[in-house]
């Protein structure tokens, strides 16, 4: 049977947390301030990162609608959906497949734009282990312990799990996995040899690819992150939501905007719902796995 652990290191981790007059970083519940626009986030990266990533698009946006962009980052991508759901913020940033999950579980919210990477709308992630590793193949983790990031996260957990089972694999027959809540995590359990294998996304193991880990397999593409609008955003401000976020593909910033929150993003396109179709299918069958 397999074993879930908790490494030592994780329960160490601590976080730090910057406040700027048009931006702020919250874990814990609170009134949301009536005098600005809340962009909620999902917590991919340490709250200060994201706040440096994100603080050009925050200015913009504020800027724009001539009302502050306050930055919220949810403590889970759990809470980051149910925060999007229930319609806690005015804007989000997400995923893919905590996307999904927010329709699957709240209804439709209104699409805005998704991104697009080094002019693609899709994106990959890697199982990836050290680079001394034996392991040669995917079914030569069996026996061995294997990191998820976030339990929500597309690229740290569904679709590698799906590529796991693609293979003959399941976690029942791994010696242990984890759920360590970020990509960052998952390179560092592996380089400390707390894990054999993990699941990270492609431009995490570009940053990483120099400090000792390698690709075991790449996953298939997957349609990539958007933006969307909540039913608390003023009906009227929508279209001109939508506009400001297309409008940065030729704002004299928006490549400084859009490549601060990510290097490869390379502009945005119109998002359709459908587009996430194959992934609905991706974790159909990942909640099937599951319940096995």
């Amino acid at each position: 049977m397999c074993k879930k652990i908790m490494p030592k290191w994780i329960k160490s981790v601590s976080f730090v947390f910057l406040i700027s007059p048009f931006l702020s970083v919250s874990f814990a519940a609170q009134n949301e301030a009536q005098n600005a626009y809340i962009f909620g986030i999902h917590p991919y990266l340490t709250a200060k990162e994201l706040l440096e990533r994100f603080t050009p698009l925050m200015n913009y946006l504020s800027d724009k609608l001539d009302k502050p962009v306050v930055l919220r980052v949810a403590k889970t991508y759990a809470n980051h959906i149910q925060r999007v759901g229930e319609d806690k913020v005015d804007m989000a940033y997400l995923g893919p497949a905590p996307y999904v999950k927010l329709v699957e579980n709240y209804g439709q919210k209104h699409l805005l734009v998704k991104i697009q990477v080094a002019g693609q709308s899709t994106f990959r992630g890697a199982i990836i282990v050290s680079q001394d590793s034996q392991i040669k193949t995917l079914t030569d983790l069996r026996g061995k312990g294997f990191a998820f990031g976030s339990p929500n996260s597309t690229m740290s957990h569904f679709v590698p799990r799906f590529v796991l089972w693609q293979a003959g694999m399941t976690v029942a027959q791994l010696s242990h996995y984890q759920f360590i809540k970020s990509h960052e995590n998952v390179v560092l359990g592996v380089l400390l040899g707390e894990f054999e294998a993990g699941a990270i996304k492609k431009d995490i193991f570009n940053r990483y690819a120099q400090q000792g880990i390698k690709v075991l397999t790449w996953t298939p593409p997957i349609t990539v992150h958007l933006f969307v609008a909540t039913h608390r955003f003023p009906q009227q401000q929508l279209e001109k939501l939508r506009q400001l976020f297309l409008n940065l593909n030729k704002h004299p910033k928006g490549k400084t905007i859009l490549t601060s929150i990510k290097k490869s993003i390379t502009g945005v396109t119109t998002v359709k719902d459908e587009d996430y179709n194959e992934l609905r299918y991706i974790l159909r069958t990942v909640e099937q796995l599951k319940s096995q």
